[in-house]
């Protein structure tokens, strides 16, 4: 084990407690940065985070509302929603030291610009060793202790493996990789792939439907993967097909049980984005689809939930144009 550092993560959500008592668990102090008053109040006094108010939280994590307290740490943790990475990034620009490692855990793409979170933290924090921590863990279950495997992924192996020894308890493995976009696309994607499994159930189409569809999920994803300069070995990983068998089968997963709901009719879209948890698919689909039409990839799958997203397209309508498309050898 190495030595105990601090840890400033920032975002103080389910995930990002969750990585907290990881983290305290491998012998680490960690800061916990949160912009909401409350959240740092009930940190502070209660040892309860609201996201996982189940949690009772390691005596090692302390709360703060100062970004400069957390971002200066020696190791920071990006816990916050894909979408804000750029913001908050960017406030902590000057607080971040030269050669920090900066862990990235949302999984997303950068909406405005279209590209990687890795790209949008090299652009914000130019002085940062960029990292990605991703794979199948729901965030209770990582706080509880369950047992979870991930992927760490730097472009330097030897900081892929420093960092896996940091983040490693008996009960979280982190597998360090130096494939850092394959890693992202496998996260990123699978929220909106799980989105498509949730509408299956949803719909109730059965097992053989469910199969189906997240087998060829899987195809889209390593598509887009490999042509974005990830390898196919990485997205039929923990960071791939891992995450995708989580999000795709379970209705802890934010993703699919949104798909599900609109695939019962019990909802609409708006009004499911509007008063239910954050959706990171909701946000990845349009750009997602941008980026396999820049890559020159197929992605039909990807493209129905879009469509439905976007109120272009109804379920029956996607269903059906997904189910009449021509046929075509499964490897092509």
């Amino acid at each position: 084990m190495t030595e105990p550092r601090t840890i400033g993560i920032l975002g103080a959500g389910a995930w990002g407690t969750a990585l907290a008592q990881v983290t305290a668990r491998a012998g680490n102090r960690v800061i916990l940065w949160s912009r909401n008053p409350e959240t740092v109040r009930s940190i502070a006094e209660d040892r309860r985070a609201p996201n996982l108010p189940a949690v009772t939280l390691d005596p090692a994590i302390s709360a703060t509302g100062d970004l400069a307290e957390a971002a200066g740490c020696a190791i920071v943790v990006l816990a916050t929603p894909a979408q804000t990475t750029r913001d908050v990034t960017a406030a902590a620009a000057e607080m971040v030291a030269p050669g920090t490692p900066v862990v990235i855990t949302a999984k997303g793409i950068d909406r405005a610009s279209g590209r990687l979170l890795s790209d949008v933290v090299a652009e914000t924090l130019p002085q940062a060793r960029v990292a990605v921590l991703s794979g199948p863990g729901f965030a209770g279950e990582v706080a509880r202790g369950l047992p979870t495997a991930v992927t760490i992924a730097t472009l330097d192996p030897a900081l892929s493996d420093l960092l896996a020894e940091v983040f490693a308890t008996p009960g979280f493995r982190p597998y360090a990789s130096d494939d850092l976009r394959g890693v992202q696309i496998g996260g990123a994607l699978k929220n909106v792939l799980a989105i498509a499994a949730g509408i299956v159930a949803g719909r109730d189409l059965g097992a053989s439907a469910h199969a189906a569809l997240t087998t060829r999920a899987l195809a889209e994803m390593i598509r887009i993967g490999v042509a974005e300069g990830g390898r196919r070995e990485t997205l039929t990983g923990l960071s791939g097909l891992g995450d995708l068998l989580l999000s795709a089968t379970n209705p802890q997963s934010r993703n699919f049980a949104f798909g599900e709901a609109l695939g019962r009719g019990t909802t609409t879209v708006a009004d499911a984005l509007q008063s239910g948890p954050l959706v990171e698919g909701a946000a990845t689909a349009p750009v997602a689809i941008a980026l396999a039409e820049r890559l020159g990839v197929d992605t039909p799958i990807m493209q129905a939930v879009a469509a439905v997203l976007a109120d272009r397209m109804t379920i029956d309508r996607a269903i059906e144009a997904l189910l009449s498309r021509p046929l075509k050898r499964e490897h092509d």
